[in-house]
Order: structure tokens, then C-alpha cells, then sequence
């Protein structure tokens, strides 16, 4: 046992691929959401978060409340069913048809090093979220503000205010977050959508990802690898298109 489980958030409505259920539309041959299953085939638990149809043995589902009810909620309700003694969890879109194992490994490397004085300090999200957020694929002005290792205190190399990170996400050239392919801290995940729903009365129904990330430690990691950014989301079907050519 690794204490690492993934919970794959597989809702959404779709709308501009017109509704189909996304996370089972095919690239190079598979289903999106089993190619997403594949890149995390080593986790002890992998939960799915809403419509899947037949699953791998061993994959358990859920269902945000309510159903429709956002990512935020989706990731609440795969949570509850993390046994006891997982310690770290990816939270993915079930759209990332080019996420590999090799992806998931480089974000648990960089969660489990962010204590070493040797790596830049992870970035601090104060701002607190609302509605009106921007999602990952907003304009680089829309980028959180990332502390840098010249700048930042000494103590952020370890923690901040004595918190460790609470994630690792990785973030494209334009320096985006990619907040649905991302490492949490099981307690810190906890923590952040326990603040969240503090602030929204009690309801994570609609809430914003990037609310999550209020004042909290981000390891932000670039991907370095060979191929494809292993983040690419399919959100239309030219997106789909860009993704069957890169699996060839």
C-alpha cells in the first residue's frame, strides 16, 4: 500500500462537444476516461465521479451532490470514499487523454520533495475565490501570482506559516495552473473544501476550483518530459482531433 489513491472527476455537461457524455469519446482507440484510469493504474483506490459506464474491476464510483454540481463537489464526494490511510490524492479531469504514468509520478516526486531547501519555495494563492474566477484555460493574465525563491521568505523553502504544500499541480508555458491535474495532501484537501464550503454556506454546489487554492502552499511544476502536455483537456472536437494525432 502506497497511501495513494486518484479520484477522477468524469461530469460535466459537455456543451460544446453538444452534451455527449466526453470522458468515453475515443482517442487512439480508448475511451478518454480509461486512458486517464491507465495513468494512475498504480494508486490503491481510483474512484470515479459521475457517468462511466463499465469500469476496470476494482474502480469505484460516485456522484457529486448534487449531480451536475461542479468539480468542487465531485472532489468532496470521491473524497469521502479515500480509505483511512491515504495520505496523497490525484484529482484529475477525465478528460486528459494524454496523461501517462510517468506525468502522475513527476507531481508525487515534486509533493514529496517540496521540503527540500535546494527547490524554489511553492507559491502562495491569498486571493481569495469567487464566481468570477477564470478557469485553467483563462489568459495569462488571469494567472495566480507564483512567489519566487529570490523574493519569498527563507521559511517557504520548508513551509509556510508552518504548513508543508498542499498540492502540486503542474502549469502550462504561460504559467496557468492546471488545477484538474494536480497531487493534494489528503488533510490539506480536507481542510480546503471544509474553508469552502464555510464560505458558501455550507453548499460546494457550483464552487469554483480555483476557491480550493485560497491561501494555500502550490508546488508548481513545468513539465519537462518528452511528448505531449500531459494536461491537454479535450473540451471540443477539434480538441479530440489535436489529441488522436498525438497518440499516433
Amino acid at each position: 500500500m502506497t497511501g495513494y489513491a486518484a479520484i477522477l472527476l468524469a461530469g460535466g455537461a459537455a456543451r460544446r462537444m453538444g452534451g455527449v457524455d466526453k470522458p468515453a469519446r475515443a482517442v487512439g482507440g480508448r475511451p478518454m476516461l480509461h486512458r486517464v484510469l491507465d495513468a494512475v493504474a498504480d494508486a490503491d483506490q481510483r474512484i470515479v465521479v459521475g457517468s462511466s459506464g463499465p469500469l476496470p474491476r476494482g474502480v469505484r464510483t460516485a456522484r457529486e451532490d448534487p449531480p451536475g454540481g461542479g468539480p468542487v463537489a465531485a472532489t468532496a464526494a470521491g473524497l469521502a470514499l479515500l480509505d483511512p490511510g491515504t495520505t496523497t490524492v490525484a484529482v484529475l479531469a477525465a478528460d486528459l487523454p494524454l496523461l501517462t504514468t510517468a506525468a502522475v509520478a513527476e507531481l508525487r516526486r515534486a509533493l514529496a520533495a517540496c521540503h527540500s531547501r535546494d527547490d524554489p519555495p511553492p507559491a502562495l494563492d491569498a486571493a481569495a475565490a469567487g464566481p468570477e474566477d477564470a478557469p485553467a484555460t483563462a489568459g495569462p493574465e488571469d494567472a495566480p501570482a507564483t512567489a519566487r525563491s529570490e523574493d519569498a521568505p527563507a521559511a517557504w523553502r520548508e513551509t509556510l506559516d508552518g504548513r508543508s504544500a498542499a498540492l502540486a499541480c503542474y502549469v502550462d508555458g504561460n504559467g496557468r495552473r492546471q488545477h484538474l491535474c494536480a497531487l493534494w495532501q489528503v488533510p490539506a484537501l480536507r481542510s480546503a473544501l471544509d474553508r469552502l464550503a464555510a464560505t458558501r454556506g455550507g453548499s460546494l454546489d457550483g464552487a469554483p476550483v480555483r476557491g480550493l487554492l485560497a491561501d494555500v502552499a502550490v508546488r508548481e511544476v513545468s513539465w519537462s518530459g518528452s511528448g505531449p502536455p500531459p494536461w491537454f483537456d479535450c473540451d471540443t472536437d477539434e480538441d479530440v482531433r489535436r489529441a488522436e494525432e498525438w497518440t499516433r
